[in-house]
């Protein structure tokens, strides 16, 4: 069986994707299972070991030559089945025109119209975790074929050679002088513009609470066009524990410096997925408008490894970073 999963967004919705992906995969461990996603997603596609290839969105336009470019590029693969975790219209044209038999998707928007087999999602409630939407899809698939759906595979769903994972870290602890008993813990200051944040203060008061409490090495990271951001936050932070981490050299090669560390704090971001895939400690701040709650966006990690606050009438700002100290001190113990 050829399967074509869409999910063509950003980071951090398409590592909410992976529970989606492991379950196709435990499901039918024969079946070739291709993603489509944009180039910038490509080298984290790349990683899932769920995925066997990585079709590139190249053109996320609504132009008919974009349109039908991307039809020629599916129907050259033959595809048995698409499921399409993100509703488009232009992708669920592009499904139809390429001939793709079945095509299955929410039950929502233009985009159903192109469709032959949907599920009826309300995800603007944001009642439930967005994997487990993209999961329900999968799962909807499933049960058409008549088959028994399988349990959904738990974190870490991202992994590397734990040996060369921990060689890397101990470089790093070597290289910055980090005590082999104290949690190296990254402050991400970033949300690439995907929701609201704390403020570079707020992030510095959180750490200075923080390092009250002995054994905390703190990473203030940061990716492409957020280095005057964690510079800030650097600058702000009082103890000597701490350094910088700025990630030139690639998505893949940041998920492994996350997959070396021992906790993740940030806004709802797309690196703090790649942590919560990670089945890394995770701590997330999220405004509480409900099309980005922390429920809808809830990390991949399990229960015990990850803590969320919610700002009052989507108000960062008022946020009781005392409150989140305690909290954090007993998730990393």
């Amino acid at each position: 069986m050829n399967i074509l999963i869409i999910r063509n967004d950003k980071i951090g919705d398409f590592m909410l994707a992976w529970p989606a992906f492991a379950l196709l995969r435990k499901q039918y461990p024969e079946a070739k299972i291709t993603a489509l996603v944009p180039r910038y997603t490509a080298a984290l596609a790349e990683l899932c070991p769920s995925i066997d290839e990585v079709l590139i969105d190249e053109h996320k336009t609504g132009r008919v030559q974009d349109i039908l470019a991307l039809a020629r590029s599916i129907r050259e693969r033959r595809f048995d089945v698409s499921i399409s975790l993100f509703s488009e219209a232009r992708t669920a044209i592009a499904l139809r025109l390429a001939g793709v038999p079945v095509r299955v998707g929410p039950a929502t928007k233009l985009a159903q119209l192109f469709l032959n087999r949907k599920l009826k999602q309300r995800r603007s409630e944001s009642a439930r975790p967005e994997f487990e939407y993209n999961s329900d899809l999968v799962k909807y698939f499933i049960e058409l074929r008549g088959d028994t759906v399988s349990a959904i595979p738990r974190a870490p769903y991202l992994g590397f050679d734990a040996r060369e994972i921990a060689d890397q870290a101990n470089s790093f602890r070597t290289s910055n002088a980090i005590k082999q008993e104290e949690t190296v813990v990254i402050i991400h200051p970033g949300s690439g513009g995907s929701a609201i944040n704390l403020s570079v203060k707020q992030y510095a008061d959180l750490a200075n609470r923080l390092s009250r409490q002995p054994g905390i090495f703190f990473v203030v990271t940061s990716g492409p066009g957020e280095d005057a951001l964690a510079d800030e936050l650097y600058s702000r932070i009082t103890t000597e524990r701490r350094c910088r981490y700025r990630s030139s050299q690639g998505i893949v090669e940041f998920c492994r410096f996350i997959a070396g560390c021992d906790a993740f704090i940030s806004g709802s971001t797309g690196p703090l997925h790649i942590a919560g895939a990670l089945n890394i400690k995770t701590v997330a701040f999220y405004p509480s408008r409900r099309s980005a709650t922390s429920l809808r966006w809830q990390t991949l990690n399990d229960a015990d490894r990850r803590v969320a606050f919610t700002a009052p009438d989507d108000d960062m700002s008022k946020i009781d970073i005392g409150e989140c100290t305690d909290a954090i001190i007993k998730l990393l113990q």
